[in-house]
């Protein structure tokens, strides 16, 4: 199974990085996994609906040139449907099972993510109702595929 993540902005503490780093080690026996940096467009601190819009559609277009042409596509989004642990590996499971053995995670930036992307997901995934920074999301995302992959082994670790 290969596995993308894109991300839009970089990892900017050691501690994230770190985890990050971890987290990829871990997975690497389990999986093909990348994590894709796309950059973030500056939007100003007071932007208005307007302008947080057009950062969401400018960052899509980096977005959309990262994502594999045959991927299937996940979007985290506020909106998407909650899953545990245990459903999110079966999640994973049943993708699998279906031959569909290329999938992508899509993390956006503080505004979100681009309506188009969200619309033209595969699974729309919301980890939380909590609010995260982007670039911690992306440390518990790899935590959570982390986690299904033990539990889809049977191995100790999630409880």
């Amino acid at each position: 199974m290969t596995i993308n993540i894109i991300c839009v902005g970089k990892l900017k503490e050691t501690y994230l990085k770190d985890a990050q780093k971890e987290y990829l080690k871990r997975l690497s026996r389990f999986c093909s996994i990348k994590v894709i940096e796309v950059d973030e467009e500056k939007a100003p601190d007071t932007a208005s609906p307007a302008q947080e819009e057009k950062v969401r559609q400018k960052e899509a277009e980096r977005i959309k040139k990262a994502m594999g042409k045959n991927s299937t596509i996940i979007a985290l989004d506020l909106d998407g449907k909650e899953l545990g642990s245990i459903e999110f590996s079966e999640q994973i499971h049943n993708y699998m099972l279906d031959g569909k053995s290329d999938l992508t995670f899509i993390i956006g930036s503080s505004t979100g993510l681009d309506k188009s992307i969200i619309r033209d997901a595969n699974f729309n995934f919301c980890m939380s109702k909590l609010t995260f920074p982007h670039q911690l999301a992306r440390v518990i995302l790899l935590e959570q595929i982390y986690r299904a992959f033990k539990i889809l082994n049977n191995e100790t670790y999630h409880k």
